[in-house]
Order: structure tokens, then C-alpha cells, then sequence
């Protein structure tokens, strides 16, 4: 959930960032142009006033060809203030003949900016503000104000202004509105981290208590600590129905490990009478025959009963336990009654060590094998290999029997729950449903998998070390 919250705030406080960096690197751009402008409005001004008392322009439409002194104080004012600034500057009669220009080379274009600025001041008010020039474009500022003499327009001032410092200046202002967003931006990274953090992180202590619970680990809770008051609120109706799930499930087991209990003595005392009457009817009687064969079923389905109810029920003692010596007890345990159905059992059990409760371990594998030799014919095999993975070592029984449909591989394992094709063979359906329970108290697993060619391949997985308890600590779990 994380990987689509933070990227989602993480988007959206860049958007507003964006947002507020935008106008504000537009206004920086525009406040340092007008700063310009004004400056050049200031120039102009004042050589306007110079040019003011400047003599006319002869008739026929040259320079003046008198020597004027406020001439030559524009002249040189011009001169100065282009090789100072590298601004162009002039003052132009109406018929565009210069009184005084900087560089003397510049003249009025035919068109263009300059010439629109030109016959704009000429209508007597200063030209309009140039357009906005942005840092990657190559362009000038140009202003033009006009020369009042005894209320008409007699010349103009234009300048032209390049815009390299002012670019610098803006690019300036923009790396460090860039900078303030970048430094804005990991803050708010940080932020989001730690508000995700703290939404989160109940989310995933409850997430990972109901794994626990799901495995079989219903004593599992999730300490309500930190995160909104939503979630704390969640944890403690979590908590409140696990308690109530696991006291359902506690009258659940005592009752079967209860009824299990009192219904085995008078089971036993009626398979004695009708052992007793079998003494009185003559021998091979098939009715009296088939009774005690189902009251033999009724007793193993009984015991079965009550071993789910305890496996369900114990506390797993867990310690580091070697799986391939282990594995080897049992091959050995069961070789004589495979010898016996003319089955090969063999089995590669190097030494493996992991994290296991030794007796519910040898009780899944005695169930394990057992399904396996039960249900594999004569001149097969039965194959226990021990391997280690990472951080689980599994003990894998392939069989050579004839395996199960692809439905009936997703019911193994159920209660009670038997193929239709095997209902002649011996057993409750509930051996399978016990390994299940025995492996879940000590973080373990079982699965089923077809074997090739044919036959039923079991995979049962234990921890390598106690990790999982660790973790569980880690994230907020406690066990009641």
C-alpha cells in the first residue's frame, strides 16, 4: 500500500509546489524587466531634457550645422553612456534624421520594434512596455520617449537595451526559487514518509496478525499503538473478534475432544458384547462380522477426533532440531510395514537442521508416510528427501501410487475428506487435517503437488530459525 500512497502524495506535493513556483519565477521575470524599463524611462527623461534646448534641425533635412553646446553635452552624454552600458541610445527629428546618437551608426530601421516605438512617442506619450523577454530568448528592450518643445513633439529618444544581464538576473532569481522547491520538496518527502509510516504501520501489524491467525495462530493480537485514532479504534474490534473467534473455536475443540472422550468407553463396552455375542453365533457369521468392523471404523474415527483436538489445541515446543535425523527415525519406523506391503521405501536425509517442535514434527511424518505406503501398490516406491531452502528446510514424500485429479488435489487435506477412488482402503480422512494442525503451531506448512509420472508428491516446510517471532515482535503482534 505504501508503494501506491507515497508516490500518489509524494504527485500531489509536487503539483502544488509547481503550482506556487510557476507565478512566482513568472513574477521574478517580469519585477527584474520592469526594473529595466524604469531605468531606461529615467535615461530617456533625461536626455529628453537635454535635447530640449537643442537647435532645430536645418531645412534641408540634414544634421544642424551650427555648433551647439548643449549639441555636443548630448553627444558626449550618448557617447559615455553606450560605452559604459553598452546601451544604443539616440535622439531623432520627426523625419528621423539624428540630433545625436551612440554608436553615431545607428540609425532608425524601416521597421521593427524600434520603429514602432519611434512613431509611438511621436503621438506624444511614451511608447507602451516591450513584451515580456524570457532568459532563452535573444531579444532587446526598447523605450522611446518624446521631446516637448513649446508643447509639440520635436524629437524622440530611443534606446535599446540588451538583455543579457537581465536574463543572468532572472536565471539567478530561478535557481534560487528552484532551490527553495528542491529543499521544499524533500521536506515534504520526509513528511510524507513519516505520515505514511504512521497511517501505515497498523495496517501492516493488523495485516500480518491475520496471517498469523489464518496459519493457526489464533492466539496473535495486534497492540494497538500509534496511528490515527480510526485504526487504533480497528485494532481493538480486530482483537475483540479474535477473542471471540478463538472462544468460539476453543468450545468447538473441547466439545469434539469432550464428546470424543465419552463416547470411547461405551464404544469399547459395546464392541465387547458384540464380541461376546459373536462367541454365540456360529463362526463366520457375516452380519456380526460387518458390526464390528464399523464399530472398529467408529473407534479410529474417534481417536483421530480427538488427536485433531489436541494438535489443535497444544503449544508448539519449538527448538533447533535436526530434520534429516529425524526424517531417517521415521523411513526406518515405517521400513518394515512398507517390507511387509512389498512397497520400497527409501530415503536421502542428510543432516538439516531447523526450527521445529521434534514430536509434532515425527507425528505429521509418521502421518505423511503412512498416507503414502498405505496408498502406493506393491514394487513402488516411497521417496522422503530432506533438502534445506533459504530459510526453511522441507521434508518432500513422493509416492508411486496412482496420485489425484486436479479437484481432488485442492480438497486434500480437508476434514473427513476422502477421493471417491480410495474409499476401500483403511483411514477417517482426518490424518492429513492432524499433520496440518501439528505443522501450523510451529510455523509450518504442508503442501500437495502431483509427482510425475504418476503418485502424490507432500512437501512439508519448517523455519530454519524462530525468525518468525521476531518479526511478529517487530511489527506490534503479542500472543495472549
Amino acid at each position: 500500500m505504501s508503494t501506491r500512497l507515497l508516490p500518489l502524495l509524494i504527485v500531489l506535493m509536487a503539483a502544488v509546489l509547481l503550482a506556487l513556483g510557476v507565478p512566482l519565477g513568472v513574477s521574478v521575470a517580469r519585477a527584474e524587466q520592469q526594473k529595466v524599463v524604469i531605468d531606461r524611462i529615467d535615461d530617456t527623461a533625461r536626455f529628453a531634457a537635454l535635447a530640449q534646448f537643442v537647435t532645430e534641425e536645418v531645412p534641408g533635412g540634414s544634421r544642424p550645422t551650427t555648433t551647439d553646446e548643449r549639441l555636443a553635452t548630448l553627444q558626449t552624454e550618448l557617447t559615455s553612456y553606450h560605452e559604459v552600458y553598452g546601451i544604443k541610445a539616440g535622439v531623432y527629428y520627426r523625419n528621423h534624421i539624428p540630433m545625436a546618437n551612440a554608436p553615431t551608426t545607428w540609425f532608425l530601421p524601416q521597421t521593427g520594434e524600434v520603429r514602432e516605438a519611434f512613431d509611438e512617442a511621436l503621438l506624444s506619450r511614451r511608447s507602451h512596455d516591450p513584451p515580456q523577454v524570457w532568459p532563452w530568448q535573444d531579444g532587446t528592450l526598447v523605450v522611446a520617449s518624446p521631446v516637448i518643445r513649446d508643447g509639440d513633439v520635436a524629437a524622440v529618444v530611443v534606446t535599446e537595451s540588451p538583455t543579457g544581464s537581465m536574463a543572468s538576473r532572472i536565471l539567478r532569481g530561478w535557481l534560487i526559487i528552484g532551490a527553495g522547491e528542491t529543499a521544499a520538496m524533500l521536506l515534504a518527502v520526509g513528511a510524507a514518509l513519516r505520515l505514511t509510516g504512521w497511517v501505515l504501520r497498523p495496517v501492516r501489524v493488523l495485516d500480518a496478525t491475520t496471517h498469523d491467525i489464518a496459519t493457526g495462530r489464533l492466539k496473535s493480537r495486534v497492540a494497538p499503538a500509534g496511528g490515527p485514532p480510526e485504526l487504533r479504534r480497528l485494532a481493538r474490534s480486530f482483537n475483540e473478534m479474535a477473542d471471540h473467534v478463538e472462544d468460539v473455536l476453543e468450545q468447538q475443540r473441547a466439545f469434539v475432544a469432550d464428546a470424543s472422550h465419552q463416547l470411547r468407553n461405551p464404544l469399547a463396552a459395546l464392541l465387547l458384547r458384540i464380541e461376546l455375542l459373536a462367541l454365540e453365533l456360529p463362526e463366520g457369521n457375516e452380519e456380526i462380522a460387518s458390526v464390528q468392523t464399523e464399530g472398529k471404523r467408529l473407534a479410529r474415527v474417534l481417536d483421530d477426533l480427538l488427536d485433531l483436538a489436541l494438535a489443535e489445541h497444544a503449544e508448539a515446543d519449538l527448538k533447533v532440531t535436526d530434520i534429516g535425523a529425524l526424517a531417517a527415525e521415521r523411513v526406518a519406523a515405517w521400513a518394515p510395514t512398507a517390507e511387509a506391503k512389498g512397497v520400497r521405501l527409501v530415503g536421502d536425509c542428510p543432516p538439516t537442521t531447523a526450527w521445529a517442535d521434534p514430536v509434532a514434527l515425527s507425528s505429521a511424518l509418521d502421518a505423511v508416510i503412512d498416507n503414502a505406503v498405505k496408498f502406493t501398490p506393491a514394487d513402488e516406491t516411497v521417496e522422503v528427501a530432506v533438502a534445506s531452502t533459504g530459510d526453511s528446510a522441507t521434508v518432500v514424500v513422493t509416492d508411486g501410487g496412482p496420485g489425484l485429479t486436479d479437484d481432488e488435489l485442492a480438497r486434500v487435506g480437508d476434514r473427513f475428506w476422502r477421493s471417491g477412488r480410495h474409499q476401500n482402503i483403511k483411514g477417517s480422512g482426518l490424518g492429513l487435517s492432524i499433520c496440518r494442525a501439528l505443522l501450523a503451531a510451529g510455523d509450518g506448512s504442508i503442501t500437495f503437488a502431483h509427482h510425475v509420472p504418476h503418485g502424490l508428491e507432500v512437501t512439508v516446510t519448517v523455519p530454519r530459525s524462530g525468525h518468525t517471532g521476531e518479526a511478529a515482535e517487530s511489527y506490534g503482534l503479542t500472543d495472549r
